[in-house]
Parts: structure tokens; C-alpha cells; sequence
């Protein structure tokens, strides 16, 4: 169960960048008003391999937004310690990766308690992945065995990032994504929501909502899918 705490606060976004526009920026208006005038941002790099090479990428991208981004991984030698500023932004790449990484050195719980009293919580792709009870709805190849599947848990459902429908006319026999999710729920019973590219989660007083574009689906175990109705918000 997630913990309610009323002071949590997140931005979970289902993709980075979305074709043709450079990155974050369809959702660069929401990230202003989230963040309210805070401008200095701890990045998470650990989703990805060259985590000098991803820092520089999204310290040069946020730039733009004004905000000043330390990496934790340039804060001191391994295990890393979260710096104390107002919101961290956990980046995307491979899930399994991200957890194994942030399990090892001990952050999990140095994060999950920071966001708890109080700081931003903001995540892309494996970053929103990693902000639900477990990374199990990840459509990453686990590439690196984690110690357990067990995430941050700041909300009480699963996110499928990158959510996507089936082409009706493809001849690609492979699962579909609402296949997968199907599987999923015969195993287990936390609701998934499918957020589309283009979609992002606003989480706020214990309570989810959803904006951008492209919208999303909510997957119940036992219930047919449904679209999420902007008007009608989701328990975090």
C-alpha cells in the first residue's frame, strides 16, 4: 500500500521526448508549474550507462527551463548520498538497471524518505516506473538481475510507460501491450494505468491526475479497460 502522506508530491511522465519536439519540452509547461520557482534539481542518472554523458545531456536540456541540475553522481565517491535541494528528477533507459543501481547504493529508502517530507519527485519513463509499488510493468529487457522487483512505492498503482494500442492492421504476431498487462493481472492485482507518450501524471494531496495530450488507460484486474476521464481523478 502506498503511503499517504499528503506532503508528496509527483510529476510522472510517461516519455521524455516525443517526436520532433526536443526533450521534455511538450510537457515543459507543466514541469514549471510543478517545480513553483524551485530551481536547482538533483538528476538520478543511474537508468543509463554513461552517467557523466547523461548528466551533461540533461544539464544542457534543463538550461532552458532555468534550472540548475547536480547530478548525484558527481556529489561524492560510490555509495552516493542525495543532496538536499527541492526536487530530484529520476531520467529514463533501463529500469532494471535504475533499481539494481539505486538498491546497491542504498538510496531506495534515502529517496522514498525525502519525497515523504517533502521534496519533488519528478520521473521519466523508468523514472515513473520506479515511483509505483514495483517496476513489474516495465517494458524493459532486465538486462541486470535486481535484488527484488520492489520500487519506491510513493503511489498505489502500477505505470505502464509508453503505453501503446495495437496496429489493427499489423502483421506482427507478437504480444500486444494490453496482452502483457493482461499477464500481469494473472499474477497480480494492483491496477495499471497505460499512460501514452505525450501523457504525464500529476500527484498532489493523495490524489492522481492526468494531462497532456494523448491521454491513458486504466487496466483493473478483472474489469475491461477503460479510458481515464480527464474530469475524474485516481487515488494515489
Amino acid at each position: 500500500m502506498a503511503d499517504s502522506a499528503p506532503g508528496k508530491k509527483l510529476l510522472l511522465i510517461s516519455n521524455s521526448v516525443c517526436h520532433g519536439r526536443p526533450y521534455l519540452e511538450h510537457c515543459a509547461d507543466a514541469i514549471r508549474q510543478f517545480l513553483d520557482g524551485d530551481t536547482r534539481i538533483t538528476f538520478v542518472p543511474y537508468a543509463a550507462r554513461d552517467w557523466d554523458g547523461y548528466a551533461r545531456q540533461i544539464r544542457g536540456a534543463l538550461a532552458a527551463f532555468g534550472l540548475t541540475v547536480e547530478s548525484v553522481h558527481e556529489t561524492g565517491p560510490w555509495p552516493h548520498t542525495l543532496p538536499d535541494n527541492p526536487a530530484v528528477f529520476v531520467g529514463g533507459g533501463n529500469t532494471f538497471r535504475l533499481l539494481k543501481t539505486l538498491q546497491d547504493g542504498g538510496m531506495l529508502d534515502q529517496i522514498r524518505r525525502k519525497v515523504l517530507d517533502g521534496m519533488l519527485y519528478m520521473g521519466s519513463s523508468a523514472g515513473a516506473n520506479l515511483a509505483c509499488p514495483t517496476i513489474k510493468t516495465t517494458n524493459d529487457m532486465p538486462i541486470l538481475q535486481p535484488a527484488d522487483f520492489n520500487a519506491l512505492e510513493l503511489v498505489g498503482f502500477q505505470i505502464n510507460p509508453h503505453y501503446i494500442e495495437a496496429d489493427p492492421n499489423s502483421m506482427h504476431m507478437g504480444e500486444t501491450r494490453e496482452k502483457r498487462i493482461a499477464e500481469f493481472h494473472e499474477e497480480n492485482d494492483l491496477t495499471v494505468i497505460g499512460l501514452r507518450e505525450g501523457s504525464w501524471i500529476v500527484v498532489d494531496q493523495g490524489r492522481a491526475t492526468l494531462h497532456g495530450e494523448t491521454g491513458a488507460k486504466i487496466f483493473v484486474k478483472g474489469n475491461a479497460p477503460t479510458e481515464w476521464d480527464r474530469q475524474t481523478d485516481w487515488p494515489a
